[in-house]
């Protein structure tokens, strides 16, 4: 498994035969090139156009499905793509693992206005590793449960203020879930949010978790 940060909150997973997307706002970064990515499974985790970002070009090019909460999920049918409907609670079973989608708090507008669904973070299990992408949130005691039910090897965690978590809460939310390593996103895309990734790593070294610092310009 190869795990690519390609900015903002976007990443990849590249598995033996294929890759699942996240949060796929992937044009500001020009060094990245999905075409040559054997990509079927993209996950959105609400619906803003920094985490929707170009989901429906990409699931039309390669023919993959796009899984989203049911509200985001239709807005996507109606768009053409291929969809998967879901919403908390279960795990999705895929022929290359297991995806379950958690609560995130957070807004969700769709591009048109219209409610976008609930906000989401999404916990992959695949090749014996467990990753959760926790998307755009605030600190929440749901992060307890997350350590309690799935126990993730990797969180990614949001850290750039203003929208999201700061660095001083998601360092709180680091050692919540318990990860063994942590991969901080959503922070300094744009001058709002802007983070200090010193204080950051600081603080989640405290309690002894690793923090994977990704440069998305070596996608």
């Amino acid at each position: 498994m190869d795990l690519k940060y390609i900015g903002h909150s976007a990443f990849e997973i590249k598995l033996e035969n294929n890759s699942i997307m996240i949060d796929p706002y992937v044009s500001h970064n020009e060094k990245y090139n999905w075409h040559d990515s054997n990509i079927t499974d993209i996950f959105v985790t609400h619906a803003h156009s920094d985490h929707l970002g170009q989901a429906i070009e990409i699931a039309k090019e390669k023919d993959a499905t796009i899984t989203a909460i049911v509200e985001l999920a239709q807005y996507l049918k109606e768009q053409g793509c291929k969809v998967r409907s879901v919403n908390f609670g279960a795990w999705i079973n895929y022929d290359w693992g297991r995806v379950v989608f958690v609560p995130a708090y957070h807004s969700s507008s769709l591009p048109d206005g219209r409610y976008g669904g609930e906000a989401a973070g999404v916990i992959v299990d695949t090749q014996g590793v467990r990753i959760y992408h926790a998307g755009d949130t605030c600190l929440t005691s749901e992060m307890k449960t997350i350590k309690e039910l799935y126990r993730p090897n990797i969180a990614m965690l949001p850290i750039g203020g203003n929208y999201t978590m700061d660095v001083e809460h998601a360092a709180v939310a680091a050692h919540w879930i318990g990860a063994q390593t942590v991969i901080p996103m959503h922070y300094n895309t744009f001058p709002e949010i802007n983070a200090d990734i010193e204080k950051f790593m600081a603080l989640v070294q405290v309690n002894n978790s690793n923090c994977a610092i990704l440069d998305p310009e070596k996608v």
